[in-house]
């Protein structure tokens, strides 16, 4: 590889990694697998950066990379995921406990959602990612990203302690499930 496409490679780990991270954390549940599939995505792109680099969305074509290689870990061999109802301990952590508690409930309903809804969901929402590139992330559909939002949320909304969190539009879904942007 070309030492300008190396360093261009290299910036864009450098300021993207801590974000790819938390997205593999919310669809693998564990702090361990997400870096390891974060770094497996990034392996993949090294690779073929610069045909990666040249996408109008390198990030969104990385993200890419990244669900296909979370469903390929299920695809060669049986892994059984063992999803925890709370995050590890971390050092530091400066945050409310209110603010963690909601954080670790977030995080037990999603390790409960099917895998499909709980990719649809993080990208949809935490990601922040329309219905259009949410399908095109996961080889789906628009109504498939539409339907297994609306179950990912159904499901979210019956699970105790986050239906309070989830209730009104500073959180981003009222009741019906519809998007507020507020």
């Amino acid at each position: 590889m070309q030492a300008e496409l190396e360093d261009r490679f290299q910036e864009f780990v450098r300021a993207r990694w801590t974000h790819l991270v938390r997205t593999a954390y919310l669809l693998t549940g564990d702090a361990h697998h997400a870096e390891d599939l974060t770094q497996t995505a990034l392996a993949k792109a090294y690779r073929s950066w610069r045909r990666v680099s040249r996408a109008d969305h390198p990030e969104a074509y990385v993200r890419r990379m990244l669900v296909t290689c979370n469903r390929d870990r299920f695809r060669k061999r049986r892994v059984t995921e063992a999803l925890t109802a709370a995050p590890p301990e971390r050092a530091g952590r400066d945050e409310s406990v209110a603010r963690v508690d909601e954080r670790g409930a977030l995080l037990a309903a999603l390790a409960q959602l099917p895998k499909r809804q709980r990719a649809v969901v993080v990208l949809r929402y935490w990601e922040d990612l329309s219905e259009a590139e949410v399908a095109d992330t996961l080889g789906c559909s628009p109504g498939t990203v539409k339907s297994q939002a609306s179950k990912g949320l159904a499901k979210l909304r019956t699970y105790p302690g986050l239906a309070r969190a989830m209730d009104g539009p500073a959180h981003g879904v009222t009741r019906e499930g519809e998007e507020s942007r507020a």
